[in-house]
């Protein structure tokens, strides 16, 4: 079995630039999506060093001989380690990144990444923030991943809130992003794949605007993953297209030559091919808004490879119940950042490890 994907991204109808990125890396069977937040455009930043990264630390670390900045968790598979460790060096170089400048500190991304072993026929998640998978299977819809938000948290940890009451509870606060802190901890799943599963990756300008029903009728409906793509960027907007959308579809195939299409109706800029282009890359996305531009960082942007060998030893992170996480947030003098509808008054969200 092989997996084919179409990916798109979009502005949107209420927004005036996209900080949504995305990246198809066929060589690795390698999906991501990034959602980046923060104010004047800090959050397109954020958001495509986070697939930047991503891509060139599966690039990097191909041979034998590179050495991974964590330590390998025998307890999970190598596809586990190499995706949760891809997503952990984004979330450092992201919070490096943002340190070093003014226009960029706060910036954050939430983040959703999928790996398919052709040889184990399984895909593997990993997500951080409320971007989400979905997989179709016989025609049904299901939600793999689960949002790192504050409603799923106080519905977690207390089942039995009333109707009345989780209706008061916000829908638009999330508790983990990537570059909140130096360390972020990844949520992990997989999934036995099966000839005709389709996987749906997406940020929350997608399915905040679509139910899942309305979801499963256009994967279901589509000819082709292409044209999922398309319809669901479409019918998003005609909801109201309140946020930027993007939208990976990934099918599972025979192994027969196929094209994967990766389309874009918004300018994304291709992946770097080596881990020496990261650095011109991390310049990327820098303009401001209305003619403003950031001041340059204050120290060259790292290369991966460098990054690998500084970060050493490995970080462990330790889960945190979402009281004590608040109780952290109150002594800093801080509250559970919303996403606002205009990005340019954003706040940088908690972070909280369930």
């Amino acid at each position: 079995m092989r997996a084919v994907a179409a990916g798109l991204t979009d502005v949107g109808l209420q927004r005036e630039h996209n900080e949504d990125s995305f990246v198809v890396l066929d060589e690795f069977d390698l999906f991501v999506v990034a959602d980046g937040m923060g104010g004047h455009r800090a959050g397109d930043v954020a958001s495509r060093l986070a697939t930047e990264t991503i891509s060139d630390f599966f690039r990097s670390t191909a041979s034998d001989d590179v050495t991974w900045p964590f330590h390998f968790d025998t307890t999970l598979s190598e596809e586990e380690n190499r995706l949760m460790t891809g997503i952990r060096v984004a979330n450092r170089q992201i919070f490096e990144r943002s340190t070093r400048s003014r226009d960029l500190h706060g910036m954050g991304t939430t983040v959703v990444g999928a790996m398919f072993s052709r040889s184990k026929g399984r895909m593997y998640v990993g997500h951080v923030g409320d971007s989400r998978c979905y997989r179709v299977r016989d025609g049904k819809l299901k939600l793999l991943t689960r949002d790192h938000s504050l409603f799923n948290d106080y519905v977690l940890a207390m089942p039995d809130l009333t109707e009345e009451q989780r209706r008061e509870l916000p829908r638009n606060v999330i508790t983990r992003a990537l570059g909140m802190q130096d360390q972020v901890m990844v949520d992990l799943q997989h999934d036995e794949a099966f000839l005709g599963d389709v996987f749906v990756l997406c940020s929350d300008g997608l399915s905040g605007m679509i139910e899942d029903d309305e979801l499963e009728k256009i994967v279901n409906s589509s000819a082709d993953i292409g044209e999922a793509c398309r319809t669901l960027i479409e019918r998003a907007n005609a909801h109201g297209g309140e946020d930027n959308i993007t939208a990976i579809v990934v099918r599972i195939e025979d192994e027969t030559p196929s094209m994967t299409l990766q389309t874009s109706k918004t300018e994304i800029p291709p992946a770097p091919t080596s881990a020496g282009m990261l650095n011109r890359a991390l310049g990327l996305g820098l303009g401001g808004r209305d003619g403003d531009d950031f001041e340059e960082p204050t120290a060259p942007a790292l290369n991966v490879l460098n990054a690998l060998a500084e970060f050493g030893e490995a970080a462990t992170v330790p889960g945190l119940h979402l009281s004590k996480e608040l109780r952290e947030l109150a002594k800093l003098g801080e509250a559970p950042a919303e996403r606002s509808l205009d990005a340019a008054d954003a706040t940088k969200p908690p972070k909280s490890d369930d």
